[in-house]
């Protein structure tokens, strides 16, 4: 499981931004729906590492959160409220958001789990790519938001869409660094899946929850 514990970063300034927080992440497949947990605190579980990047990058899109992701297991069943949910993903996840706080002018995110080696790898590569999505701008989420990975010849549509040239879409494209995030995005998700590690070797001297 992946766990994902997401706190906001100016509260005091902009007022209580988590209800905008968890309509733009409930589209997600989720084991746990992302939920207020205290505060000014959102909790979401997810089952698969591309699933928490997703979470991971709406909240960053929007600069106003710190990220923490847990990777470990999460007591079954799985309870539809997250403050009956126990886990060491739970753990990891508290740990992750905790040091996301301390990170300063760089990227708020951070990963924890069974490997410290690997997570630290995750965690690398998921601030450069969530350095990427925080510095677009306005105009250039206009464009990417009407965007679909993969597919072919959408740029001409897009710029019927928004009525501007399609160089003007193809620039922004390229400004933005889309196709450098969405290629860097499986990299993110192949550590995210490798942090378990033996599943016998739980974290020593961790309180459950």
């Amino acid at each position: 499981m992946y766990v994902l514990t997401i706190n906001q970063r100016d509260s005091r300034e902009v007022g209580d931004l988590v209800p905008e927080l968890t309509k733009a992440l409930r589209h997600l497949p989720a084991a746990i729906a992302f939920q207020r947990s205290v505060g000014d605190e959102a909790i979401g579980v997810v089952e698969d590492a591309k699933t928490a990047i997703d979470a991971a990058l709406i909240a960053l899109r929007n600069r106003r959160w710190h990220v923490g992701i847990g990777v470990g297991e999460i007591r079954q069943p799985l309870p539809e409220e997250i403050g009956q949910a126990e886990g060491f993903g739970l753990v990891y996840a508290r740990r992750a958001v905790d040091r996301a706080r301390k990170t300063g002018e760089r990227v708020p995110l951070a990963v924890e789990g069974p490997d410290a080696e690997v997570a630290a790898e995750a965690e690398a590569v998921l601030r450069l790519i969530g350095q990427i999505v925080a510095t677009r701008t306005e105009a250039e989420w206009k464009v990417l938001d009407l965007l679909t990975p993969g597919a072919r010849g959408q740029q001409k549509f897009i710029a019927e869409v928004l009525g501007i040239t399609t160089q003007a879409v193809s620039k922004a494209v390229v400004r933005s660094h889309w196709a450098e995030e969405w290629a860097c995005r499986p990299a993110a998700a192949r550590l995210l899946d490798l942090i378990y590690g033996p599943k016998s070797l739980p974290p020593a001297a961790l309180p459950y929850r």
